[in-house]
């Protein structure tokens, strides 16, 4: 295409706090800051449209009968009100192509529209809904026999995905952020599936932004605190702890949820800030010594790169997105069990040398993820899309024609 593709957005989750948001965020920037026509449709708090650059915003309010999915993210059953809105503004755009990013009531109704109108979509995979809510249901009826809880909880877990699977065979391209989503996704769904990692502002999240000099020894984690988060691991890990006798360490914890009530009454050496943005944030990152992430269910995890940027290891579980982001023993530990938790914990406080190592490793792997090779390759996915889109459309016509 000589003139630049012409996208439609349709993030499911654009103005809340979370990872999906964050890249989504990201991604209209790039499309700004290289003059790229670009449509962001989305939900907000008024039904309203914006201009800024090349970008275009159409914001749409969800009804009061729109539930809560998680902190600030919610679904309407009566989205597809919108649909006529939503339309105009796509017949004004005109789109060459159409981005969704999950299974929500804002990129269902790109979906749809994008099936109407024959325009070739691209999927992104960002969050792992199937594992969430398994996790979720997990805790809502943990009194039920463990036996029935792990088979009502798998099978609810398989049905999900396999709806998800299903929506994913709508796109032409698929972009998910580690190799084993890939290939889930690929054999599912037959679409073409390539890796779309993260990328993280260096500037931003920098160990020059440290503010503390107490030597206290401080372990980190920034994100939602749900079930889904395993965050009690947390709570486990600082018993542990105080067992073998360390006690010059605090837990640094950034984010709310309905956990937290949970942690504040089972830690003794935590300080909950609550959400934390802007400055605020990276001076917190900066000032945590090492990164713990329990979660087993995260596609990718912002937050590793987030807290490599910052100057600081990681231990991680290896389930989910984050073991492909750690580099074992260099950036941080892989961690099979809670055992190894609080092994790599202790290794880390009592070894100062090797934690530097670690330290300045996590910083230089940081400095090689850019936001724009990330969205390099999403662009040319889009053109992918439309060009396949094209030849089909021709060789429809071709064999109308005979």
């Amino acid at each position: 295409m000589k003139e630049p593709i012409r996208v439609a957005f349709f993030p499911d989750s654009f103005l809340e706090v979370n990872g999906v948001a964050m890249t989504s965020n990201k991604l209209v920037g790039y499309a700004k800051e290289n003059g790229y026509p670009f449509l962001c449709i989305h939900a907000g708090e008024e039904t309203e449209t914006r201009t800024d650059g090349s970008v275009r915003y159409l914001s749409l309010k969800r009804s009061p009968i729109a539930f809560p999915m998680d902190e600030g993210l919610k679904y309407d059953p009566l989205f597809q009100r919108h649909v006529n809105r939503v339309l105009r503004e796509l017949m004004e755009f005109k789109p060459d192509v159409f981005h969704i990013t999950g299974l929500n009531d804002v990129s269902i109704v790109g979906a749809y529209l994008a099936w109407k109108l024959k325009i070739p979509m691209v999927g992104s995979w960002h969050t792992n809904l199937h594992e969430y809510a398994a996790r979720r249901l997990t805790k809502i009826f943990r009194f039920l026999p463990k036996n029935f809880l792990d088979s009502m909880t798998g099978f609810a877990e398989r049905k999900i995905m396999d709806g998800a699977v299903l929506y994913y065979k709508m796109p032409k391209i698929l972009l998910a952020p580690n190799q084993e989503l890939i290939d889930i996704l690929h054999n599912g769904t037959k679409r073409e599936a390539r890796l779309m990692i993260r990328g993280v502002d260096t500037a931003a999240y920098s160990p020059a932004k440290r503010t503390v000099s107490d030597n206290i020894f401080r372990f980190g984690f920034v994100g939602r605190l749900r079930a889904e988060k395993n965050v009690r691991l947390l709570a486990e890990l600082e018993k542990a702890l105080l067992q073998k006798g360390k006690t010059n360490f605090k837990f640094l914890i950034v984010g709310e949820g309905n956990e937290r009530e949970y942690l504040e009454k089972n830690m003794t050496k935590a300080e909950f800030t609550g959400f934390l943005e802007g400055e605020q944030l990276y001076t917190a990152y900066a000032n945590m010594d090492v990164f713990v992430f329990p979660s087993e269910t995260d596609a990718f995890g912002n937050v590793i790169q987030e807290s490599n940027a910052a100057g600081m290891p990681c231990l991680v579980t290896d389930k989910g997105g984050p073991k492909f982001i750690v580099r074992h023993g260099e950036t941080g530990f892989v961690c099979k069990n809670f055992d190894e938790f609080v092994n790599y914990s202790l290794e880390l406080m009592e070894n100062p040398a090797k934690l530097a190592g670690l330290k300045k490793k996590s910083r230089e792997f940081a400095l090689t993820r850019s936001w724009n090779a990330v969205f390099e390759s999403v662009y040319q996915a889009y053109r992918d899309a439309y060009e396949s889109r094209q030849s089909q459309t021709k060789l429809e016509q071709k064999t109308s024609d005979n």
